[in-house]
């Protein structure tokens, strides 16, 4: 049987396509609630990360060791609250990263950028890149805020923030407007890979799932039934 080319019923682009906004609030919305199931994995990483910093090996204790023991550790001296350490710091980081990266990325396959060549691979970099920068000071409180214990299991500088406010205040005072940025040129990098394989790689996989299910119908894909840069838009960014 020939295969048929199927008409896209009135307004079906119109469903089919989700507005930038749409992808900052939903994607903004679903990282942060990953974000409080995986800050205490990111409280262990960073007194793990910090443990003997700048010191020579074997001239230091070592309160944290593996991750069951570090959990442990890090309940033993600060309560089960102390694994959540940092969250509220977390929450801001990833709504402003993940929200201008969705946004960002959303506006570029809103213009086409998508369906160029490489097209996904350039338009994840760059948002990658730009919610990175935003983001940064954001991160930098996080990781003093989670880095904070009693002295007996203490790893690093102690910073004594007690709020978000507080530590961008003091950060401000003490290094000025460049020190909310300290450690972006390491940020930027590593979100600008991370992104750039994460929504060419989705994007991608999406596109090929498609394929297959629109050949198993018999039914040949319309442009018009398709979001932006050849994918359902509600599935672009997640």
């Amino acid at each position: 049987m020939p295969l048929t080319r199927t008409q896209p019923a009135a307004g079906a682009e119109d469903m089919e396509t989700v507005a930038p906004a749409v992808d900052l609030v939903l994607g903004a919305s679903a990282c942060c609630l990953a974000c409080v199931f995986t800050n205490p994995l990111e409280v262990v990483k960073t007194r793990l990360q910090l443990q003997g910093e700048l010191q020579a090996p074997g001239t230091y204790p070592r309160p944290y060791r593996g991750l069951v023991a570090s959990v442990a550790a890090v309940a033993r001296a600060d309560g089960l609250c102390g694994l959540q350490k940092g969250l509220a710091a977390g929450l801001l980081y990833q709504g402003l990263m993940n929200g201008v990266r969705f946004y960002c990325y959303g506006l570029a396959c809103q213009a086409g950028l998508a369906q160029q060549p490489g097209g996904t691979v350039v338009a994840g970099a760059v948002a990658g890149a730009l919610g990175a920068f935003v983001g940064s000071p954001a991160y930098l409180v996080k990781t003093q805020l989670q880095a904070q214990t009693v002295a007996a299991v203490a790893v690093g500088h102690q910073h004594p923030h007690q709020s978000i406010r507080g530590a961008m205040e003091t950060i401000w005072r003490q290094q000025g407007l460049a020190g909310l940025w300290r450690g972006v040129g390491g940020a930027v990098p590593r979100v600008t890979v991370g992104s750039a394989a994460q929504l060419a790689t989705f994007a991608s996989a999406k596109a090929w799932v498609q394929e297959q299910q629109v050949r198993g119908r018999g039914t040949c894909a319309h442009p018009e039934t398709q979001g932006r840069g050849g994918l359902p838009a509600s599935f672009l960014l997640v």
